[in-house]
């Protein structure tokens, strides 16, 4: 999932959350809205979806106002439909009624047919000393690559 060219991407959930599984939906955009993502001019960092009555929805996600649209721009932060299966919206409603869990978008990103596309997450939150052991893994991660680099420069 998530092929194509990468539109924005939000770092914030997967320091946030453990995510586990991520579902590939579309998005129901107005107008000058497509023009705007394909500017880059989307925001999914204070974004996070809901169901309701068998709809998915997304909140929170902020597309800047596109320059030369000026009448037909809508509202930046309006709540916007997400293009699930019914197989697919059945298996969110599970994973969040049953098991308490958080529906995060992850990424935007366009297909090689042109269409926008927004993956997300289903996430359960990170306690800090879940996120200072990430932290702590990356660290280490990074400090064997630097010194691998440094031992391939000697020889």
């Amino acid at each position: 999932m998530g092929s194509g060219k990468l539109v924005a991407s939000n770092k914030k959930a997967r320091h946030e959350y453990f995510i586990e599984e991520t579902f590939e939906a579309g998005i129901v955009l107005k107008g000058t809205e497509v023009k705007s993502i394909r500017l880059g001019k989307i925001n999914l960092k204070e974004a996070f979806a809901r169901i309701e009555n068998g709809e998915v929805f997304i909140y929170g996600m902020n597309i800047s106002p596109y320059e030369k649209g000026n009448i037909y721009n809508v509202d930046p932060m309006r709540t916007r439909k997400l293009l699930l299966n019914k197989k697919e919206i059945t298996k969110l409603i599970g994973y969040t009624a049953q098991h308490g869990l958080t529906l995060v978008p992850l990424k935007a990103y366009i297909t090689a047919k042109g269409l926008i596309k927004i993956e997300i997450g289903v996430a359960k939150g990170k306690k800090l000393h879940d996120k200072r052991q990430d932290i702590a893994k990356k660290d280490a991660q990074r400090r064997i690559q630097k010194e691998l680099r440094n031992r391939q420069k000697s020889y």
